[in-house]
């Protein structure tokens, strides 16, 4: 007979496997230059990237929402393709670069830019440390 305890809880989280290094699956190392970037870094890298576009849009254009927007998209595509990394993630030591598949970088970013102003892309993440809109556009934020 199942009992209670064999069947676990939702507030014991998933399941984990105490052996996985993240970033593995994707042929990351585990640690140092080249491993997962960390969630915190991202984030502030992705704030950095706004208030940029959100400066030049005060100073330009007397903050309209939409051209902010544009900018966001553009800093995105182009640096994205040129450089792979945006400002943001350039300032904290952290490259955009491709995993998987076989396609230009500016596709890549096309898709990743897309998906990522969707939002709901952007919060579901995998255990190697990939959200959504990376793993469709076949790239991983790593440390420089």
């Amino acid at each position: 007979m199942i009992e209670r305890k064999d069947l676990g809880s939702w507030m014991d989280g998933p399941p984990q496997d105490e052996e996985y290094v993240r970033g593995s699956a994707i042929g990351l190392p585990p640690e140092g230059p080249g491993s997962a970037a960390p969630f915190g870094r991202r984030v502030v890298s992705l704030l950095i990237d706004w208030s940029i576009c959100s400066l030049v849009s005060v100073l330009l254009f007397s903050y309209d929402s939409l051209v902010t927007l544009c900018l966001f998209v553009g800093l995105n595509l182009a640096l994205m393709t040129l450089f792979g990394a945006t400002p943001g993630q350039y300032l904290l030591r952290l490259r955009t670069q491709p995993v998987v598949h076989r396609y230009p970088m500016l596709v890549r970013s096309l898709i990743r830019t897309a998906l990522m102003l969707l939002v709901l892309p952007a919060v579901i993440w995998n255990r190697d440390r990939q959200p959504l809109h990376d793993v469709l556009a076949g790239t991983a934020v790593v440390r420089l």
